[in-house]
């Protein structure tokens, strides 16, 4: 691959890890480079539970959205911070479930977006689109989901690994509440973020050695369990509540990991 993507010649910057493409090659993919590939590895040395975390935060997105198409009957999904295509995309469990369900991906990386247009292919009943835009530009998020998505409809708003990017200065709660009061009662939050009490000296080394060699916009902030609950402020939080990865509706024959898995998630439902 080269450092353009491929449509549109939008520089990458290869210089430094980018939160995509290091999740990326901890999933064991190789859309990556070495900037990437190294914090990845460093990071996983210094707390090796973030590769069971990684795989068990994809195994959550898909549960969340088998729930939500299902049960909840939500037929639109805004997935902001998507990443690098991988197995059981959004749009993909969605429409298994609903053929008709709509998605809109959001990612800041060029690399992303490119491998988005190739690959998130929609069922022929339902749609997708791309976006490339930061967590940060709600309003340009908003507008442009629009093109796919009635916001006077409920939908699936996905924050999943993705708040941890954004710095307390940067307020996400305030960002969180943002998007939530454009959607429709009835909407839902599914979030997953990284943990600072569980596991902490090795959380704390890894984002630390992560945050050394990642871009200045892209440095982590893991966050306690209180933290990660007051996203859902204003929702009502579906049972079990903002627990451990593999504790959110696990399926009969998941196995418990052998140790605690250092993020945070729940989902939670605007009324």
């Amino acid at each position: 691959m080269n450092d353009r993507a491929a449509d549109g010649f939008v520089p990458i910057n290869t210089s430094a890890a980018h939160p995509a493409r290091v999740y990326n090659a901890w999933l064991g993919g190789k859309d990556n480079y070495p900037a990437d590939q190294e914090a990845a590895e460093l990071a996983a040395a210094a707390n090796p539970e973030i590769i069971p975390a990684v795989r068990a935060n994809r195994a959550f997105l898909g549960r969340a959205v088998r729930e939500l198409a299902g049960a909840a009957g939500v037929r639109q999904f805004l997935d902001i911070g998507t990443g690098i295509p991988a197995a059981d995309n959004t749009h993909e469990v969605a429409q298994r479930v609903n053929p008709g369900a709509r998605v809109v991906y959001v990612d800041n990386d060029p690399i992303v977006l490119a491998h988005a247009r190739a690959l998130l292919v929609s069922a022929p009943d339902g749609a997708t689109d791309y976006l490339e835009s930061d967590l940060r530009d709600v309003d340009q998020i908003l507008a442009a989901a629009q093109d796919t998505l009635d916001l006077s409809q409920p939908v699936g708003l996905m924050l999943v690994a993705i708040l941890q990017y954004i710095p307390n200065a940067d307020d996400p709660y305030a960002l969180t509440r943002r998007l939530l009061d454009a959607l429709a009662p009835g909407s839902f939050l599914v979030l997953s973020h990284p943990a600072s009490d569980i596991g902490a000296d090795e959380v704390a080394e890894s984002m630390r050695v992560y945050n050394e060699r990642a871009a200045q916009h892209a440095a982590a902030t893991p966050r306690t369990h209180s933290d990660v609950q007051r996203f859902f402020e204003g929702t009502d939080l579906l049972d079990p509540g903002v627990v451990q990865l593999p504790d959110w509706h696990p399926a009969p024959d998941d196995v418990p990991p052998a140790q605690a898995l250092p993020m945070w998630c729940g989902v939670g439902r605007k009324p």
